[in-house]
């Protein structure tokens, strides 16, 4: 009975820059119907403009106050709010306050949640970022990011670049 209660603190934590991602159910969990993460998020910390082809993602706000892009509109959301990016409609989301902001997150179908795992083992290591093997990644997960809009997200929002401390 223990694998059906979940304390706040289960699950493995990995960071992405100031972007965390706490593993709360992956497909093992659901029969590969959904996985559960968190996404703590640093003020300025943000995941960068990105398409997935074959999930959906629904999220919900549990602290502080998120910028999202939604195709070409952008939201700020506060605690209770929900988000729904359908697979397939490019998205982003950051934290634009001064204080740390938390989201929970339904991925369907699961199997995603990997990507983060491996992605970070890409990205955290002393040395600058190997594009090519984070664009193969990508590519394995059917992921398209949108790099272009990058600079002008940081620049409106006061944003850190993706993956910077």
């Amino acid at each position: 009975m223990a694998d059906l209660i979940l304390s706040p603190d289960d699950g493995q934590l990995v960071w992405l820059g100031g972007l965390g991602i706490q593993f709360k159910l992956d497909g093992t969990n659901t029969e590969g119907a959904f996985s559960v993460v968190e996404h703590p998020l640093e003020p300025g910390a943000f995941a960068a403009p990105h398409t997935h082809s074959r999930e959906d993602e629904f999220s919900y706000v549990l602290e502080g106050t998120v910028g999202v892009k939604l195709g070409n509109q952008e939201f700020l959301v506060t605690r209770g709010s929900y988000i729904v990016k359908p697979r397939g409609l490019p998205h982003a989301f950051w934290n634009p306050g001064p204080e740390p902001a938390r989201l929970l997150e339904i991925i369907a179908p699961a199997g995603f949640e990997r990507y983060f795992v491996q992605l970070a083992s890409l990205i955290n290591k002393n040395v600058p970022p190997d594009e090519e093997a984070i664009e193969k990644l990508s590519n394995e997960y059917g992921l398209t990011y949108h790099m272009e809009q990058v600079p002008s997200l940081i620049a409106k929002h006061g944003l850190r670049a993706p993956g910077s401390s």
